[in-house]
């Protein structure tokens, strides 16, 4: 047996065989052309065309937050950009062949370079480059296998399109050797709620037919597992099919207290799969793609609409919209555009928008619109509050601006330790647990070798959002959790005994997380966070939350 880790993205576990991906089409031979160069532009037009109209219909049929990821690799199909550095090769004497594999080399190099969040989009132009190249050559391009039977796919990148059309009767779980948690893969594998571990670099070393499990709640692929893995994972998946056959209903804990059960959102698409699964609202909707691909900011009305589309999915229920959060991995030219040594603690978030205030504003006045056009309660929060006087310049326009509920994410340990301060400033926080502990642990969250610091029970953490519980129930503010953090069974219940009133996380993870509050009363909630609390490390923290919990449920089972 050996134990393979890597990031795993929900809390699934399956069982099956390995089927690997293809290989990649080889490196096209660097030869002068025997076409002339306006018959090789032409071929090249063509291709690239083919591609871009072939991964908008994959989009169309997959819908959700596929549909936007591929309309925008679509659309890095036809960049007019690229296809200047297509036009110089093929000028040089290039092959189309050869000038599109060089023009995708030195345009993901430029996206490598700016790191995080555009630096995982590099991996998309490999794709396309792969597509664009078989169209050429007049094969089939690299795809998911189909052996026929339900398999554990591995792969050492999914591509986007692979992912959004992806058979879910026969992909039981996917493995990949690169990415990360915001790569395209993990993020369509929570959306669809497939099983997956990424970041698996020894995945590698699998060959097809080998038994896996896919176990991503423990961030482990095991090859060759014992009958006592196997029977143990069986287990796990019976008992997950259970909860979520569960009659849907409210979060709460065994006591009755109340804790709303919300969706983080990154389009309008998923608002209806949420509400399927249970979600009781959305308490964190990203409003980014709206900008990403936009060479200038969106006109309010166009906004308005994309909003009002979200609302009306939320008759009488709580919908919580984070203005655009740009800067640092997703840099904007209308927002800022100027190179910074280190992104991350530079101009992003509420720092960005105040350089640029006419697009927040549109985007506030936007929001209000919707909400004045729908039943939804709309709540509006800045990300990358850092002082007092940023939340005091947010709440203050957003309320001249008509948002009834504005509040803050709490993200920077500056934020969390004046917690109390802040909130007296806005009507509600959200804790993004994602940022929080990448800047309460200095480890960069998208960088591999750090992965491990990069982990949300680590006592440091917990202690911080402990201070903003308790400055949320000293002044009666809510106090949400919208990190993935909140997706995690265990320690969602040891979030609620810090004093958090919500848990938003991916729809798919609310059943899972629904069935684990429900054994717990908020005393016992309390017992488990201060049992973590008071642990030297992360693994030591889930440990002694798991003993705790062990012991309240085992106490209760012989009725003591």
């Amino acid at each position: 047996m050996m134990e393979i880790t890597g990031i795993g993205i929900g809390q699934g576990v399956a069982i099956g065989a390995v089927v690997r991906m293809a290989d990649r089409l080889p490196e096209p031979a660097d030869v002068p052309t025997s076409l002339d160069p306006e018959r090789e532009t032409e071929r090249a037009t063509n291709a690239l065309s083919a591609v871009a109209v072939d991964l908008t219909q994959r989009g169309a049929a997959a819908g959700g937050a596929a549909k936007d990821v591929l309309e925008a690799q679509a659309m890095m199909a036809e960049d007019p950009s690229l296809f200047d550095l297509v036009t110089v090769r093929l000028a040089n004497g290039a092959t189309a062949e050869r000038a599109v594999f060089e023009a995708f080399a030195a345009f993901r190099g430029l996206l490598a370079d700016m790191g995080g969040y555009m630096g995982e989009r590099a991996a998309d132009l490999d794709d396309i480059s792969q597509r664009v190249i078989a169209e050429l050559m007049q094969v089939p391009a690299p795809g998911v296998p189909d052996p026929g039977h339900p398999f554990v796919l591995v792969a050492h990148d999914l591509a986007p399109a692979d992912t959004a059309v992806l058979d879910l009767d026969l992909v039981l779980a996917l493995v990949t050797v690169e990415g990360g948690p915001t790569s395209h893969t993990a993020i369509l594998a929570r959306e669809k709620s497939i099983v997956a571990v990424v970041g698996a670099s020894d995945a590698a070393h699998l060959v097809d037919g080998d038994t896996v499990v896919v176990d991503a709640a423990r961030d482990v692929v095991v090859a060759s597992p014992t009958d006592e893995v196997l029977a143990a994972a069986q287990a796990r998946i019976a008992e997950r099919a259970s909860r979520a056959a569960a009659p849907l209903a409210p979060g709460a804990l065994a006591d009755g207290t109340p804790v709303p059960l919300l969706a983080n959102l990154g389009s309008v698409a998923g608002a209806a799969d949420a509400v399927r699964l249970g979600a009781e609202g959305v308490g964190l909707f990203r409003t980014e793609f709206l900008f990403l691909d936009a060479e200038t900011a969106p006109t309010a009305s166009r906004q308005q609409a994309e909003y009002t589309r979200l609302l009306a999915a939320f008759p009488r229920r709580k919908v919580v919209v984070r203005v655009l959060d740009a800067g640092a991995d997703k840099p904007l030219a209308f927002v800022n555009d100027a190179p910074e040594s280190n992104p991350a603690l530079g101009l992003r978030g509420i720092r960005a928008l105040r350089r640029a205030e006419p697009v927040l504003r549109d985007q506030l006045t936007a929001l209000a619109a919707a909400a004045a056009a729908t039943e939804a309660e709309l709540w509006v929060m800045a990300p990358m509050i850092a002082t007092v006087e940023e939340t005091r310049y947010f709440t203050a326009l957003a309320k001249e601006l008509g948002i009834r509920v504005a509040g803050v994410m709490v993200e920077t340990p500056s934020a969390a330790l004046i917690a109390d301060r802040i909130l007296a400033a806005a009507d509600f926080a959200s804790i993004g647990t994602n940022d929080l502990t990448q800047y309460t642990m200095a480890a960069d969250r998208l960088l591999g070798t750090v992965a491990a610091l990069q982990d949300p029970w680590h006592p440091a953490v917990l202690r911080l959002i402990a201070e903003v519980g308790a400055a949320g129930a000293a002044q009666g503010k809510p106090v949400g959790i919208c990190g993935e953090a909140a997706a995690d069974p265990l320690l969602a219940v040891v979030l609620v005994g810090l004093g958090a009133t919500s848990l938003s996380m991916s729809p798919s993870a609310l059943a899972d997380v629904r069935a684990s509050l429900s054994r717990f009363n908020l005393s016992e909630a309390k017992t488990l966070a201060r049992a973590a609390l008071v642990a030297d490390g992360a693994l030591e923290a889930r440990a002694a939350a798991a003993s705790a919990a062990a012991e309240i449920v085992s106490r209760e089972a012989s009725g003591t």
